[in-house]
């Protein structure tokens, strides 16, 4: 699903459209990432990393298997961690 559109100037430069500043939380100043994944290019604030993210960087060929719920994810090893029994 397409949320905005930019235009790429001659000098190479775009504008960052008002929904997407909004949503990544940035303004004049602010740093973007542009990362590579298969067939597309995902654009991020810079510092920004979700734990797949990091994930995927200290294990390139693990499977991401994420949680639905972090909370959950955290008492579910901590209740294995510390079985009794």
């Amino acid at each position: 699903m397409t949320i905005a559109q930019s235009k790429i100037t001659a000098q190479g430069q775009i504008s960052v459209p008002v929904e997407i500043r909004k949503k990544l939380g940035v303004g004049a100043g602010s740093i973007l990432e542009w990362e590579e994944r298969e067939d597309h290019v995902v654009v991020r604030r810079a510092g920004r990393a979700s734990s797949e993210d990091m994930h995927r960087a200290l294990f390139p060929d693990a499977k991401v298997v994420p949680h639905k719920d972090l909370k959950e994810g955290i008492r579910s090893h901590m209740r294995s961690k510390h079985a009794r029994g």
